[in-house]
């Protein structure tokens, strides 16, 4: 089988996402394009790539739990997108050991974490909603083993030196 070529998935994800938009009311591709972007900046492979922007949709039902199942994608990239797909009801400890347990799964979170807890989206958010973003992901991130200086804008600005 000839699996979807980058451009191909891409093209998929953003006509799948067409007109949802974020929280902070911004076309949901951004988001997309953000993560797959982080999975390659962190060294990530072709599959890891394809399933970033993949990684929300079937959990936002842009596109079926079917769909995945006969797309035209490698059995790694299925399987990350399922190990992203959060389930109703799911603990967030059973989600974080699917990730951890799915080869491939863990670098599409962190690049997906990274851009979610980005203070410049997260700023346009009201206080109450913001706070409870970030307590979430930095739950998350934990749960996975990730380092919480990673996250952009959590490490704070070290002072500079007298005289320096």
């Amino acid at each position: 089988m000839t699996h979807l070529t980058l451009a191909e998935v891409e093209s998929l994800a953003r006509a799948a996402h067409a007109g949802q938009t974020d929280k902070a009311g911004r076309p949901y591709a951004e988001h997309l394009a953000a993560v797959a972007e982080g999975v390659r900046a962190r060294g990530g492979d072709p599959e890891q790539i394809a399933a970033a922007w993949l990684h929300d949709s079937v959990e936002d039902a842009a596109l079926s739990e079917e769909w995945l199942g006969t797309a035209a994608l490698t059995a790694r990239t299925k399987a990350v997108v399922r190990a992203l797909t959060k389930r109703p009801g799911e603990e967030p400890e059973a989600y974080a050991r699917r990730i951890l347990a799915t080869p491939g799964a863990l670098l599409v979170k962190e690049a997906d974490l990274a851009h979610n807890a980005d203070p410049r989206r997260l700023a346009v958010l009201d206080a109450p909603t913001r706070k409870r973003l970030t307590e979430k992901y930095a739950r998350m991130r934990a749960l996975l083993g990730l380092d919480p200086e990673q996250v952009p804008g959590s490490k704070p600005v070290p002072e500079p030196e007298p005289g320096a």
